[in-house]
């Protein structure tokens, strides 16, 4: 397999005598030091994380059972950015991840706003996590006293320190998460199953499809509440791309991204989709809510001693660790930015133990001001977020997809070699998959509120990377004449 790409002129289809392939400065002095079990523990982790324990809850009270189509829906494209995204690191594996291939075929503008978009991405979705760990606290009466914002607090520091330490600590912590995480819903599912098959009473009420049928149906409130929760779903599946950018951080990706990959499809079939069935079966959709996990709203109504506050702790602990992996992607996309003159030269520094913690330090600086914010607003602070969130998510996979339909039409042109494991269908995979993206901000301007406000707030974005932009242009290209000579 051929990663090279050519001198040719960019309208010619015909290949000219191959150049070096491109190298970014970004991927130097970092250590290979997460295994295969790590690599596919991450893509797990990535997968299920605060969306499915937490949001769950909330959506399924608005939009019924009919939640699962939303999911699985929003599964498929999720599965399809990670597909394009994989077929771009099997060509050229670096932790810049989709910022490095913005930067090859789009240039430093490309690469400026892809990264940024990132780093709105993570830096808002980590004041979801420490929020919605705060949240989970709370579940105890030990803590249901204390301060949201101090919980939240408390959750930054501690993810924060084990972040610094190095590369191995992070991929061990996100191994044990990811099987806490994993092994916790399919004892649920287990559990689930059981009581279903079993007609077992859970407070009063009996399980089966006539928990369904007997409370509005599959769309209890019809079918325009499961479209308008659509861009909360996506935010579900906010960290399936973490395992693009942990490739540049191991041996042999091209054995091991493929296999890890893949297992995001049937992992969101089963975790995700199977556990929103269960849930549906188990109690009346109003049974739930926002304020408290669904899986720990089963075992609480169930009365099992104990067992509703180990749930609570396996969810605290999935808020954790995409807390953990955000710090961990947001230090590597910024040191890559850095290098190239985008970001802040501080993010571009790394400790000894080959972690860019200057990166990790600003994507935690976001996290306190998340701690302000749920002093401030305690009630609302998730959901305001999550809609941010939501945005720097859709415009990362856009720009991925976008990198990839660029590679394609390269690899027409005969200018880089397409590996054996791509993305299928292209390029109507990623047209498709773009408009999917496009139409989920229509969805949040219809859904009004603070959706509409957050669509509406787009133009500040855009003007925001647009001046940002005028004051790091001069270092990148002095950055770029530097690197050259």
């Amino acid at each position: 397999m051929s990663d090279r790409v050519t001198a040719a002129d960019p309208l010619s289809a015909a290949p000219a005598n191959p150049a070096a392939p491109h190298v970014d400065a970004g991927d130097a002095g970092y250590r290979k030091d997460l295994k295969s079990r790590h690599v596919n523990m991450i893509a797990i982790g990535g997968a299920i994380g605060t969306g499915l324990f937490l949001g769950a809850g909330g959506r399924m009270s608005q939009a019924g059972p009919s939640l699962f189509i939303a999911y699985a829906v929003c599964g498929v494209f999720a599965f399809l950015v990670v597909r394009a995204l994989g077929e771009l690191v099997l060509y050229r594996p670096s932790s810049g991840a989709f910022v490095s291939y913005a930067r090859e075929f789009m240039g430093e503008k490309g690469a400026y706003t892809a990264g940024w978009l990132y780093f709105v991405n993570w830096s808002t979705t980590a004041v979801a996590d420490i929020t919605a760990a705060a949240t989970y606290a709370h579940f105890w009466a030990m803590f249901s006293d204390v301060p949201q914002w101090i919980l939240a607090l408390i959750a930054l520091a501690v993810v924060l320190a084990a972040n610094l330490i190095s590369v191995k600590y992070f991929g061990e912590m996100e191994f044990w998460f990811a099987i806490i995480k994993v092994g916790a819903l399919v004892l649920f599912m287990l559990v689930g199953i059981f009581l279903v098959v079993t007609s077992h009473d859970i407070g009063g009420h009996t399980p089966g499809l006539a928990t369904i049928t007997d409370n509005g149906g599959i769309f209890p409130s019809g079918v325009m509440p499961m479209l308008l929760l659509i861009q909360g779903v996506v935010f579900a599946y906010a960290s399936v791309e973490l395992c693009g950018v942990a490739a540049g951080e191991t041996e042999n990706p091209e054995k091991i991204m493929p296999k890890a990959i893949n297992s995001i499809m049937w992992r969101v079939g089963l975790f995700y989709v199977g556990s929103v069935i269960l849930l549906a079966l188990l109690l009346p959709y109003t049974a739930y809510s926002g304020d408290q996990s669904p899986f720990v709203t089963v075992f609480d109504k169930l009365g099992i001693p104990g067992a509703a506050g180990v749930m609570n702790l396996v969810v605290l602990t999935a808020a954790l660790s995409s807390l953990n992996s955000g710090l961990y992607s947001t230090g590597r996309i910024l040191r890559s930015m850095s290098l190239a003159g985008s970001a802040p030269k501080f993010t571009g520094v790394m400790n000894r133990g080959g972690v860019p913690y200057g990166g990790i330090l600003l994507t935690a600086g976001f996290g306190v001001l998340g701690v302000g914010l749920n002093y401030v607003m305690p009630d609302d602070a998730f959901e305001l977020v999550l809609n941010f969130a939501s945005i720097g998510i859709i415009g990362t996979w856009a720009m991925i997809m976008v990198c990839s339909l660029l590679f394609w039409r390269r690899a027409q042109e005969g200018r880089v070699t397409r590996p054996g494991y791509n993305l299928p269908w292209a390029p109507y995979t990623q047209i498709v998959t773009l408009g999917f993206l496009g139409s989920v901000l229509v969805l949040m301007w219809m859904d009004g509120g603070v959706g509409r406000t957050t669509v509406a707030c787009l133009p500040l974005i855009a003007a925001a990377l647009v001046g940002g932009w005028f004051l790091v242009r001069g270092r990148v290209r002095s950055t770029a004449a530097t690197t050259q000579d």
